[in-house]
């Protein structure tokens, strides 16, 4: 074996290495100073990684190369937010239609969307192919959401419009908060049964895009839109623990969090709420882009008066999100 080939193959390995490292790092730790290396999904990442010990095996036949990529193999494997699904093997996903009874129960079923202005159209028709009780709706005009709600209820429902932020139920809707924040808003939504659920829609700052890491001020870019999210996040939880007895009031939390699922501003909902699609999802559970769906940033958390029994996210046409479907049992 040439010098070349020999020195090669090693650098290939301690590159592998050391973006291993880094990486696991940044994912585990979750630095805002690296927020703009962890916006990409790990499996970017560990792809590089395995790309290297690959090579390295060619060229130098050592076992070395082979453990790098068995150790990026489980790294994936327990890091990637898209293999959560491989603990829910086997469970039944939500079907079009009225949602199916569990043990002669009735089931709550949730959807949350990004509509995107109507830009690709009225995602209305969308909508009411899975007969939804409650809706949380994301870049939608005031005339769009109750263009929806009149659509999915035929004006038997009801509805509240914040800002570009809408809810939209079956049921009625007896107050809604205004939060202080944009894009954010809080409804309490009574069940025919005299119970009610407290439900919050959120749109968090749109993400930073800048992926030109050579440069110092991308880096800074993406440290100030996580900090800015996580600044919108607590003040929105803040305001559901001063209107609500919160922890006790079954509570519904979703929209669009512009983070993917493995960034730390989802860890401020953990100790309270449970994402419904890693509880109980099936298939590929990213929502944006549409067209290549890489990022899992909209979301469906409840709490524990709420189990998750089926969630999956969905495909439409008139918006570049996919919706998340989620149905609930209560407690």
């Amino acid at each position: 074996m040439s010098s070349l080939r020999r020195r090669t193959g090693w650098t290939l390995v301690g590159l592998s290495l050391a973006l291993h490292l880094f990486t696991v790092f940044c994912f585990a730790r979750q630095p805002d100073r690296f927020a703009a290396f962890t916006v990409l999904p790990i499996w970017v990442w560990g792809g590089l990684g395995l790309l290297f010990s690959t090579v390295a095996f060619y060229f130098l036949r050592a076992s070395l190369s082979l453990v790098m990529t068995a150790v990026w193999a489980v790294t994936l494997l327990v890091g990637a937010d898209e293999a959560r699904v491989i603990a829910n093997f086997g469970r039944a996903e939500p079907t079009p239609g009225p949602p199916a009874l569990v043990d002669g129960k009735r089931v709550l079923r949730v959807v949350t969307l990004n509509c995107s202005i109507f830009q690709y159209g009225n995602p209305s028709d969308d909508l009411a192919v899975w007969e939804p009780d409650i809706v949380l709706l994301q870049d939608a005009f005031p005339y769009q959401v109750r263009r929806i709600a009149d659509t999915l209820y035929g004006g038997r429902g009801d509805y509240r419009a914040y800002q570009t932020n809408g809810i939209v139920t079956r049921w009625r809707i007896g107050r809604e908060v205004r939060n202080p924040t944009q894009r954010n808003q809080q409804a309490t939504v009574e069940m025919p049964d005299g119970s009610s659920i407290e439900v919050v829609n959120v749109h968090l700052a749109t993400a930073a895009t800048d992926l030109q890491f050579w440069d110092r001020s991308a880096w800074q870019k993406h440290r100030k839109n996580r900090t800015l999210r996580r600044q919108e996040l607590a003040i929105v939880q803040q305001v559901l623990e001063q209107t609500t007895s919160f922890p006790n009031t079954p509570t519904l939390f979703g929209g669009d969090f512009n983070a993917p699922a493995t960034d730390v501003v989802h860890r401020q909902l953990t100790r309270d709420f449970v994402d419904a699609f890693a509880a109980a999802g099936t298939g590929w559970g990213d929502t944006y882009h549409r067209r290549l769906p890489i990022l899992r940033i909209d979301h469906i958390y409840a709490t524990r008066h709420l189990t998750p029994i089926r969630c999956k996210a969905v495909t439409t046409r008139h918006s570049d999100h996919r919706m998340v479907v989620a149905d609930f049992l209560m407690k």
